[in-house]
């Protein structure tokens, strides 16, 4: 079992010759498992789940900030945000820490970079276990040249100054009253935190990539998220928040229906209920119980 001290406080990592940053939390010896965060989030969304897990399953996770966010370097100039770069994110941790076959961990936007990579590269994905978060974004075909013309457009702007605050509890208030998900002061504060550049006179600037707001060039069709959702041939545990992005919805429906192998929970909570404190232990629940129960029908079937 991971020593106290590894499984409550991560410890910071630099990975991609510095390129990406991340936190790890457990042994360096244990099975490895990779966090993927949201869209404007970061590592620490993992915080309150990712101790849990490692207490209960000894495993070590290792949650990445997704270029352009928390400390990760932000693209080069003139280069774009695509949602499949961040698989190279992914690929490049991989491989920084020798991990040839991983279990994935994400949520959102890192729900999405998930899949793909396990749709494209099957052999490098053990598992995932999914947090309100499934396939991609996706445009129909017929709206593609209004997506290139919205994104074309944007990306000729200037790029504007990342926000400033006279104080982090003022950051932590706009990201409650601006998130495109409904999020609380508590949930909210570690994204914040790990997001702030705070000066000496307690001036707070935050370091997301403001390219980051600018829409996507191109998406996937919904037909091609289907596609890939249908190849991806790991086990998908999907934990969803009651009031989360995902629910009833048609295209949720049928994306589930899609996907090969998807064992699906409920639970109380939002977009973020991995984050929330009221939830997280649910949540955590969940995945061990999932976990250990695949474990025993892997160990039976070897019998």
């Amino acid at each position: 079992m991971s020593h106290p001290t590894a499984t409550r406080y991560p410890h910071s990592l630099s990975l991609a010759q510095g390129r990406l940053a991340a936190l790890s939390w457990g042994r360096d010896e244990a099975p490895a498992w990779l966090a993927l965060h949201g869209w404007l989030d970061n590592a620490a969304s993992f915080s309150r789940l990712a101790p849990l897990l490692v207490e209960a399953l000894d495993i070590r996770i290792v949650a990445i900030d997704f270029r352009g966010h928390g400390y990760s370097a932000h693209a080069p100039a003139g280069e774009d945000y695509a949602l499949w770069d961040y698989c190279h994110d992914v690929l490049d941790t991989m491989e920084d820490l020798a991990i040839e076959r991983v279990a994935l961990l994400a949520h959102s936007m890192g729900a999405a970079v998930a899949c793909l990579l396990a749709a494209a590269l099957p052999e490098r994905i053990e598992q995932l276990t999914l947090l309100d978060g499934l396939g991609a974004l996706n445009t129909p075909s017929g709206d593609t040249a209004s997506q290139l013309r919205k994104g074309l457009v944007a990306h000729r702007r200037p790029i504007s100054s990342a926000p400033r605050y006279p104080d982090l509890a003022t950051a932590v208030a706009a990201r409650v009253a601006g998130g495109v998900t409904p999020l609380d002061t508590v949930t909210a504060t570690p994204l914040v935190e790990r997001n702030a550049d705070v000066a000496a006179d307690g001036h707070v600037q935050m370091r997301t990539d403001s390219r980051l707001l600018k829409p996507s060039l191109v998406r996937f069709t919904p037909s091609q998220v289907l596609a890939l959702l249908a190849d991806i041939q790991a086990p998908v545990l999907l934990v969803e928040g009651e009031k989360g992005i995902l629910g009833e919805r048609d295209w949720a429906d049928k994306a589930r229906q899609t996907v090969p192998h998807l064992t699906r929970h409920v639970l109380a909570g939002g977009h973020h209920l991995h984050l929330e404190p009221q939830v997280v232990s649910r949540v955590a629940g969940v995945i061990t119980q999932s976990i250990n129960e695949t474990s025993r029908s892997v160990v039976g079937s070897e019998r």
